[in-house]
């Protein structure tokens, strides 16, 4: 786990991951006698699982579920960050919105902000230089709690273990799920510092410290699943191996710059988007038409609106990534 983030609590799934860091992050502030810090927020197009707490940002589904969520901008700036490769240049400054949100409730009443370091299944939006840094300071600044959602970034999407590594942001908890197993086997766990922790070791020893926690959270067989395939991803070096092949995937995924009805190309460590222009009056029909077109010819890929969201297995080679490009560049030149 990244450093300094070293106690951990275990869950079965990212969505409870999420509900378990957002119910900490109350309980945390009300241990330190900040009782008044209960409002979250999060981030306009993010995604936190489906949960209580991590729903409530798909308010035109389920409501306002949660009540004190607010939520600031995304980083989404296709005007002046189209075909970037790796991190945009331009966006840092939208971590500010946070402080709009701050300005309206007083610092006095917010716990804490979770945000996705790269969104993934919104699109698979890369922030911008500095934002996380931007966001980290003002976090910092006012007292509230910063929450990575890693649920799809852990374990070595981005090249690095973590986005924690990648971007040298530390943030106060980490929701992890997924890589975790290699989805083998359902577990996730969320990652906290020691100030955290502490902060619920305050008590009588025989008196339960934090009184949360699932039936089958750390069950015997999701921690054998979970210890395999960490040894696996030691062994193999599959941790890094984004980073090895970050630029033939990003010279790959570009060459599809020039295809029909394409207006942006996303890519950071092993993963990547390709952005359509969609149909006038038919959002989502046109990469959902690519969507069954490549799942003919033999491609799976996840679509989100118009956004084809690409993210292979660590094990991919450089000749299956040739392959799943000429195939998606085929799919492409035949979708109106």
């Amino acid at each position: 786990m990244p450093k300094p983030l070293d106690h951990v609590f275990f869950t079965n799934s990212g969505s409870e991951s999420v509900e378990t860091a957002l119910k900490m992050t109350i309980a945390y502030h009300r241990a330190k006698g900040n009782g008044a810090k209960t409002r979250l927020i999060g981030r306009q197009c993010g995604y936190h699982g489906v949960n209580f707490g991590g729903i409530s940002g798909n308010r035109k589904m389920f409501g306002s579920l949660l009540t004190g969520v607010d939520h600031i901008r995304d980083t989404h700036d296709i005007e002046r960050n189209a075909f970037s490769r790796g991190q945009p240049e331009y966006g840092a400054e939208f971590a500010d919105d946070l402080l709009n949100v701050i300005k309206l409730h007083d610092a006095s009443a917010i716990a804490a902000v979770i945000v996705e370091p790269m969104a993934g299944s919104t699109g698979v939006l890369i922030p911008p230089k500095g934002y996380l840094e931007r966001l980290r300071k003002i976090c910092t600044e006012n007292d509230i709690l910063l929450i990575f959602d890693e649920v799809i970034t852990g374990f070595g999407r981005l090249g690095s273990p973590f986005a924690v590594d990648h971007s040298g942001v530390v943030p106060d908890m980490v929701t992890t799920a997924k890589g975790i197993t290699s989805g083998t086997v359902p577990m996730g766990a969320v990652f906290v510092s020691s100030s955290i922790y502490e902060a619920f070791m305050q008590g009588p020893e025989h008196v339960i410290e934090f009184f949360h926690g699932y039936t089958y959270s750390g069950h015997l067989l999701a921690c054998a699943a979970a210890l395999g395939t960490l040894e696996t991803y030691e062994e193999e070096g599959l941790m890094t191996r984004g980073a090895e092949l970050e630029d033939y995937w990003a010279d790959a995924l570009n060459s599809l710059r020039d295809h029909p009805h394409v207006i942006d190309i996303r890519n950071l460590g092993l993963i990547g988007a390709v952005e359509l222009e969609p149909i006038a009056g038919e959002p989502t029909k046109r990469a959902f038409s690519a969507f069954l077109e490549a799942f003919e010819q033999g491609l799976m890929i996840r679509t989100t609106g118009d956004i084809i969201a690409l993210s292979p297995q660590l094990i991919i080679s450089k000749a299956q990534i040739g392959e799943l490009f000429g195939i998606l560049g085929n799919v492409l030149k035949s979708v109106d």
